[in-house]
């Protein structure tokens, strides 16, 4: 496999470069570690062990990071990395990294100093809220000897610590067990050779940056809770464990062993298409966790965002194509759509999975309409199953509950046939930032995105009960209706689609790249000259190079720069932000109107930026929506990954399938 993330000093030794780029590892339970590739904290998020205590939620930062410091020939070399408050950067580790790469999703560091070359590399035991390191010896003239200063928290992983009460450190047959008052689980430290001393203290002030940056608090103490020290020589290796519980059963190497076997059957189950990112298909894996329960023991869900996302039933289902479909995972898919049919109520699915395992909120319009897509285009690539009489129950829910009526005035206009949504205070659509009691983006009426839906869903349920052997001719009957009145939608002159009909104030016509579902979706509702202007428009106002503009740059509210205060970011989020999994949508629909699929590829190659610059191996949340569009929000996107794998390997096949030209 090519390796898509491999820098050497050129990013290695610049702080800025170095510092600015993230990596991340994931446990398939919803805990993750995640750092820079000097090894500086730069975000609360940081940290070799954040634990999924109440599986997929209950994030708890353990192990901040490991300081190491490698004594070679009686000389010191730093191998970590700090930045305080004060700016100061001590120590300087990234000096002595020679290369950075990814392993499938394992970062490696290489340290060189005096002629010695020193690996780490560092994985997450999959299934398990543990964390291994391994230190290992590549070139070296003698003994090299790590000392190791193992830095520790215990807090939501939303949060920063400030200096109190120390925790009990205890050192127990060769382990470091690190206890907090009150606190159910310990963190358990283990290095299988050497010397372990007790050590509790605090170290202030480390400076967050990133943190800053979005407007948040920027300081942080943690504790220094135990020293390791150990000596290897030319070949010798050594690994570091930490974890919730008792050492696992199985030798350490095999816990690397499982993670290269695992991401090896992944890119072997891979359609042919998707192998041509081998690093999306890997990163499309860690999104996906356990949600278990009585109903569905092994059910699975979708992690939005890494870091601060939790499952979401919207971002759940319009990215299970792309991570679960195309790359091959049939059991996967059918797990998340199973554990998700549980969730119908009222024809709804909910939005959050709040963290610590609340009641989950049914406040959204669009994801039971697109779990009806994801259900369509898991039956089409794989057919009927044994799970297709729960699908299609579920899906019948949806549409029947959608017709009937729901919560916040989700419903069929009985007129018109077209859905009507919303009330004050509310934001029901995938445009959903809120701030208190201002919706920043409000969109009540009848959402053009939201109705492209409607249409899409009856259709498929149609076809759907074609295949169950009902009847589905009324869902046909009442997708025409809802095609004849979408009409209403298009503006004079190719100007696109107005974004909502029927609101308190009557239509709205602001422009938004919503309209692009029209023509997008598998039973796009619009088509010929008008679908094209809509492309046009598109193409216009809202593409730029790491996703589509949520406004158009001539409407007086855009705002393209993404940061600062919470407000100030929310207040940009949709009014401007680029969102690159929107590109997804964008592409599919201008190789539909203009047949033409290498071009409509050309405009996601972009996106491959972020793999090196941003989130390593992954795709990032959003953008800016002013030149460079700099990358902004979380590090891994799964919608981002999903649509770039779903609409890249629908053009490749598209393409695939046409005449050769001469």
């Amino acid at each position: 496999m090519t390796n898509a993330v491999d820098f050497g000093r050129e990013v290695c030794g610049d702080f800025g470069a170095a510092n600015g780029r993230e990596w991340l590892v994931t446990n398939g339970l919803g805990g993750y570690a995640s750092g820079t590739v000097d090894g500086s904290l730069t975000r609360c998020y940081h940290g070799l062990l954040i634990a999924a205590l109440e599986p997929p939620g209950g994030r708890t930062l353990l192990l901040v990071k490991f300081d190491e410091t490698c004594t070679y020939l009686d000389a010191s070399y730093a191998l970590a990395t700090n930045r305080w408050s004060s700016g100061a950067i001590d120590p300087r580790g990234y000096l002595n990294l020679e290369r950075f790469y990814l392993d499938g999703t394992t970062p490696v560091w290489h340290f060189a100093f005096a002629g010695a070359l020193v690996e780490k590399r560092l994985t997450m035991q999959l299934g398990a809220n543990a964390t291994l390191v391994r230190y290992r010896v590549l070139r070296a003239l003698a003994p090299v000897r790590f000392d190791l200063r193992a830095i520790v928290d215990r807090r939501d992983h939303n949060g920063v610590t400030r200096a109190g009460e120390l925790p009990e450190v205890e050192l127990r047959e060769g382990a470091v067990a690190v206890r907090y008052a009150g606190a159910p689980q310990s963190l358990f430290l283990r290095c299988e050779r050497g010397t372990a001393t007790a050590a509790a203290e605090w170290f202030r002030d480390y400076d967050l940056v990133r943190e800053r940056e979005r407007g948040l608090p920027d300081r942080e103490d943690h504790v220094h809770a135990a020293d390791l020290t150990f000596s290897l020589v030319v070949g010798e290796s050594v690994h570091v464990w930490a974890g919730t519980g008792d050492l696992p059963a199985i030798e350490p190497a095999a816990i690397f062993e499982a993670r290269a076997t695992h991401e090896a059957a992944l890119l072997a189950a891979a359609s042919e298409p998707a192998r041509e990112w081998p690093q999306l298909v890997l990163a499309a894996d860690q999104f996906i966790v356990d949600r278990r329960s009585v109903e569905v023991p092994d059910g699975k869900t979708v992690i939005a965002g890494y870091h601060w996302f939790t499952d979401w039933g919207r971002d759940t289902a319009i990215s299970l194509p792309g991570l679960a479909i195309v790359t091959g995972r049939r059991d996967i898919a059918r797990s998340i759509l199973e554990t998700f049919a549980r969730y119908v109520d009222g024809g709804m699915l909910p939005n959050v999975f709040p963290d610590r395992g609340q009641v989950p909120e049914y406040n959204t319009a669009d994801a039971a309409l697109w779990y009806v897509e994801a259900v369509r285009s898991y039956v089409t690539a794989f057919g009927p199953d044994a799970a297709f009489d729960v699908l299609y129950e579920a899906c019948s829910a949806i549409v029947e509950g959608y017709r009937r009526g729901t919560r916040y005035h989700i419903g069929m206009d009985s007129a018109d046939a077209l859905i009507f949504a919303g009330e004050p205070g509310a934001q029901l659509t995938w445009m959903d930032a809120k701030i208190d009691e201002w919706v920043v983006t409000p969109r009540i009426g009848k959402p053009v995105e939201i109705n492209a839906l409607w249409y899409n869903a009856l259709t498929v349920l149609a076809h759907l009960s074609q295949l169950r052997g009902v009847a589905g001719s009324a869902y046909q009957t009442l997708a025409a209706r809802v095609r004849e009145s979408f009409a209403r939608y298009v503006l004079p002159a190719g100007r696109g689609l107005a974004d909502v009909l029927d609101g308190p104030s009557g239509d709205d016509r602001t422009l938004r790249p919503n309209q692009i579902f029209a023509v997008a979706l598998p039973h796009a509702v619009l088509e010929g000259v008008t679908a094209r202007e809509i492309v046009d428009t598109c193409l216009r106002h809202f593409v730029t190079s790491h996703g589509l503009r949520t406004l158009a740059a001539s409407d007086p509210h855009y705002s393209g720069t993404y940061g600062g205060s919470r407000e100030t970011r929310d207040a940009a989020y949709h009014r401007g932000t680029a969102w690159p999994w929107l590109l997804g949508p964008f592409a599919s629909a201008y190789a539909r109107v203009y047949r033409d699929p290498q071009t409509a590829r050309s405009f996601l190659e972009p996106l491959l930026n972020s793999l090196r610059s941003y989130g390593l191996g992954s795709l990032a949340e959003i953008a800016d929506g002013d030149a460079p569009f700099a990358w902004k929000g979380t590090i891994a996107q799964a919608w981002s990954v999903a649509e770039f794998l779903r609409a890249s390997c629908a053009l490749a096949e598209n393409r695939a399938s046409e005449p050769s030209r001469p």
